[in-house]
């Protein structure tokens, strides 16, 4: 997380800023009471610096001096301001501001906050506009650019489409209704056709007074409209929201896809993106290895320890397997079982891999809640792929696992088709 600047006279604000800062779990803050305090640190950490919280009125600076030098260094400024002046509003956001945010209650200051932490957010999100009209695209461009994305332009759908599929970074994608060849509804549902509504948010666009323009933008698979001429607050609203909720789509199939106790992915999605892994290697004619690993005497170090001890060496354990195989599918399956689908891999070069993993885990000492530690060693089936599904070739590699249990664990087992 990079640098916030606040620049705020007042010490009764400042102390609210500071502790909607820490309810947020943010501690990377500057605090400034006048302009040259805030200079001051703009020029020691520029090179950190995110976006500024700013108040208008400033002992040094009572008519917005400070807002102007912080735009002029192209740092991202919201105005945190007591003065409900329209016109002001208006000159402030047409100079380049984030935001205006106007002192009210405790959730304007809730409200300024997170719109830091949003265009920090947005520096790591590509937009797309798509708009033949040049000074449309240069407009709705430059309104993303103050919000801190890294902006795609393009002039027709097709070219839209094109964009899409190079640049897998895209996540929003703001696009006009009449253009020349493919026009926006037959646009937005082409891109339905390919990419879902969990990874890329579609904002249609149209300058037309037709209020069945919105709805059909709607039907056809956008997630949100805007009527040009749109006001500069509005725009930054919906895409806000727009990409807000893209997010917490992502987090709850985060959620859902992910081992609560080690991090690691679980069963689930091992097998959803197992099997899709599998047909994309069997169709390239790749070779492909699946490995499952159980921990060894699990249960006794559970019992003799206790389940908090048994829980410290799964997260070890899981974040040795994840370092020592992060190119490929890893994932815990069971209680003490995990498994690594290593596509591409040939099943020699993945025993000598799997082996010295092996070698590697036998010689950690696992730390237990007390500041004790334990030694484990951990045994392993192998199944060299021949054009099967995940499930078969999890039963094959189970097989492997059990032979390396009854020959005295702490092995690699290869499978041998029984044949």
């Amino acid at each position: 997380m990079g640098l916030f600047l606040v620049v705020e006279d007042s010490s009764i604000v400042q102390k609210i800023l500071r502790h909607t800062f820490k309810q947020a779990r943010i501690d990377s803050v500057l605090f400034a009471s006048s302009m040259a305090e805030g200079r001051a640190l703009y020029k020691k950490h520029a090179d950190q610096l995110v976006a500024a919280i700013v108040d208008l009125s400033l002992p040094d600076a009572p008519h917005g001096e400070m807002v102007e030098c912080l735009l002029a260094e192209s740092l991202p400024v919201v105005v945190l301001t007591g003065s409900a002046d329209a016109d002001q509003r208006k000159k402030l956001l047409a100079m380049g501001v984030a935001d205006y945010v106007i002192k009210e209650n405790r959730f304007s200051y809730q409200y300024a906050v997170r719109m830091l932490l949003r265009l920090e957010r947005n520096q790591y999100l590509t937009a797309l506009v798509v708009d033949d009209s040049d000074t449309s695209r240069r407009v709705v461009s430059h309104y993303l650019h103050l919000h801190c994305f890294k902006v795609k332009e393009v002039s027709s759908a097709e070219d839209g489409l094109k964009a899409l599929q190079e640049d897998e970074a895209i996540s929003l994608v703001i696009s006009d209704y009449h253009m020349p060849g493919m026009n926006g509804f037959d646009f937005v549902q082409e891109i339905r056709h390919r990419y879902d509504k969990r990874s890329i948010a579609v904002i249609g666009l149209s300058g037309q007074g037709d209020p069945d323009i919105s709805v059909q933008f709607i039907k056809k698979g956008a997630n949100d409209f805007l009527q040009k001429p749109f006001l500069q607050e509005e725009f930054f609203c919906r895409v806000t929201n727009n990409i807000e909720s893209l997010e917490q789509l992502l987090e709850l199939k985060t959620l859902a896809t992910k081992d609560y106790l080690t991090g690691l992915s679980n069963r689930r999605y091992f097998y959803e993106e197992g099997d899709a892994s599998v047909a994309r290697s069997t169709k390239a004619l790749m070779p492909y290895t699946l490995a499952v690993l159980d921990i060894d005497r699990f249960k006794p170090l559970n019992d003799e320890f206790g389940h908090d001890a048994g829980d410290a060496v799964l997260r070890q354990f899981s974040e040795h397997l994840g370092l020592a195989f992060s190119r490929f599918i890893v994932a815990r399956v069971g209680g003490e079982e995990f498994a690594v689908l290593m596509a591409g891999l040939e099943a020699e070069r993945a025993y000598e891999l799997l082996d010295e993993f092996r070698r590697f885990v036998e010689a950690q000492m696992y730390i237990l809640p007390d500041d004790d530690y334990q030694r484990i060693t951990v045994s392993i089936g192998v199944r060299a792929g021949v054009d099967q599904s995940i499930h078969a070739s999890i039963t094959d590699a189970d097989k492997a696992l059990y032979l390396a249990k009854e020959n005295g664990r702490n092995m690699v087992v290869m499978y041998e088709d029984e044949a």
